[in-house]
């Protein structure tokens, strides 16, 4: 009786473990770097210093803008440590803590308070949806993880986690962003004196969109595998 010879599935092979502590330890240490030049002008709570425009005639703006430079800075912290592999194989329960701390003192307390500053930004329209559409994504995508674990379904959880701190990172790789911008921009016309704010709106957008894409992009390549027919495409093999 002619049996078909059963696929054959082929994976691809485990990520060279020094790559990967190479590559956590620089997310590590930009996101220090960022942290360290950033956060200091929040510490003295005065409106004069803050990187980005307060606007005055917004009583809550700074509070609320201050609340989520604090609360992501939590989120950024915790999401090297969830990334992290060795911690999460070795020390599972450290993992779940910081998860949680990831989760509730970072994403969703930035998250929503940020919803209270995103709508009314003070460099305009463009940059205030923006904002408002990555701070709802980062609370969605974060809750989707969260409730995922909590059902046992261990993939779809990584898988939206990943989606959770590519967003948490946007904030990082903004900065970049506007330098991009800004160089281009320079080049079409050096006099616009909107340039400035132009890079700015540019990289509101392409810093979680480019994120969220290369999100989507390690989730699919990590569950992809090839399999290959049986012998002649499936045909019968004589047994």
């Amino acid at each position: 009786m002619a049996t078909t010879a059963p696929p054959t599935t082929h994976r691809r092979p485990r990520r060279d473990p020094r790559r990967v502590r190479v590559g956590l330890a620089l997310t590590a240490l930009v996101c220090v770097v960022f942290l360290v030049l950033e956060l200091p002008a929040y510490l003295g709570l005065d409106p004069a210093r803050s990187r980005v425009p307060v606007r005055a005639d917004y009583a809550l703006h700074y509070p609320l803008l201050w609340a989520h430079i604090v609360f992501g800075s939590v989120a950024l912290l915790t999401a090297c440590l969830q990334i992290w592999p060795w911690l999460r194989r070795r020390h599972p329960r450290v993992h779940r803590w910081s998860g949680r701390a990831y989760l509730f003192g970072g994403v969703l307390p930035g998250g929503l308070v940020v919803l209270g500053v995103a709508p009314v930004s003070s460099t305009g329209f463009a940059s205030a949806v923006g904002n408002t559409f990555l701070a709802v994504l980062w609370i969605a995508t974060s809750v989707a993880g969260y409730w995922a674990v909590r059902a046992r379904r261990y993939a779809d959880h990584r898988a939206w986690m990943i989606r959770s701190v590519a967003l948490t990172f946007s904030i990082v790789v903004n900065r970049l962003w506007v330098v991009v911008y800004v160089v281009l921009l320079s080049l079409v016309d050096p006099t616009d004196p909107e340039l400035i704010p132009h890079a700015a709106t540019a990289s509101v957008w392409t810093s979680w969109i480019v994120n969220l894409l290369i999100a989507e992009w390690w989730i699919l390549r990590s569950r992809r595998s090839v399999t290959l027919p049986g012998p002649a495409g499936g045909a019968p093999v004589a047994p």
